[in-house]
């Protein structure tokens, strides 16, 4: 009697997408572990591609977590489509997070017919926060989805909960083809520092502002240097500039006094001190760019 082929270890490349505020950043930290991706009660957080990833013992998966799918003529927002499009185009395996504690809407409809249409890629349904959803909404979310994607499997979860993430990525492993780990075991992210470091400070910034300034903001990092200490050890000097459009947008960051400047300088030193085994000192200016949003070049940079 012949002996069972042993299977392999799993790799793949897996494209989340969802309408803003699904939950989907909120998951990939769940899934990785880790905080790869900044979370904002503002729609839209996420400009990038967002890479988080995780390993288990039955392979490697790699997410790419893309901003929300808004249905939008401005070239920001087609930007953002385009990195959902190139994100999809990329991957192995696709998962769509829906949100089931808000009714179906156009925006909703339109994205299911954009998971419909890439059906020669195994698919997976995320339904998230189903701690919190109304029964009828829940119920509509688990009609429509049955109705307009009846061969995709669903997973109910709650990202915030951590409830079911085990079945997800079991669900995920199962689907993913055979393949060799693309990164190491000890990696749940390859974004860069400096990547990482702007985006924990574009989420401080973020906090306590009004719904539609978040939008107006840009982070760079202008300079990461680890220097020598004058009472001994390493420090590692950071110099940041928040970009926001207009002049009034400005003020509301630097607050009165520079007490808003303030806040986000100590508390985003305090989350980027957990990444680095440094000291770490952080100098954040704030600069006026009433085009950065139609800056071609600098749109292109939040793909990679």
């Amino acid at each position: 009697m012949s002996e069972p082929v042993s299977k392999g270890p799993k790799s793949a490349f897996v494209a989340i997408v969802g309408r803003p505020s699904a939950g989907k950043s909120t998951l990939l930290n769940a899934m990785c572990g880790h905080k790869v991706a900044i979370i904002s009660r503002v729609p839209q957080t996420t400009r990038n591609r967002i890479r988080g990833i995780v390993n288990r013992d039955a392979g490697q998966l790699i997410f790419i977590d893309t901003p929300g799918f808004h249905e939008s003529t401005r070239a920001f927002n087609q930007h953002m489509r385009g990195l959902i499009k190139e994100s999809i185009r990329d991957s192995e395996l696709l998962l769509y997070v829906v949100d089931a504690s808000r009714a179906p809407g156009d925006e909703e409809l339109a994205l299911i017919d954009t998971v419909s249409r890439h059906d020669t890629l195994p698919r997976i349904v995320a339904l998230n926060k189903v701690d919190v959803a109304k029964p009828k909404i829940l119920d509509q979310a688990r009609i429509l989805l049955g109705q307009r994607l009846p061969d995709v499997p669903i997973v109910e979860i709650s990202a915030l909960k951590e409830r079911g993430i085990d079945d997800l990525l079991e669900a995920l492993f199962a689907l993913a083809p055979e393949g060799e780990a693309v990164y190491p075991e000890d990696f749940y992210t390859d974004q860069p520092p400096e990547f990482r470091v702007s985006e924990i400070i574009r989420e401080k910034a973020m906090e306590g502002l009004r719904e539609e300034l978040p939008h107006s903001i840009y982070v760079e990092v202008a300079d990461m240097e680890v220097r020598e200490r004058e009472e001994g050890g390493e420090q590692l000097w950071i110099r940041a500039f928040i970009f926001v459009e207009r002049s009034s947008q400005q003020g509301m960051i630097v607050g009165v006094g520079g007490a808003g400047i303030k806040r986000i300088r100590q508390s985003a030193q305090k989350e980027i001190a957990s990444l680095f085994p440094h000291r770490i000192h952080l100098d954040i200016r704030v600069k006026v760019d009433p085009k950065w949003r139609r800056n071609e070049h600098l749109l292109a940079k939040l793909v990679q």
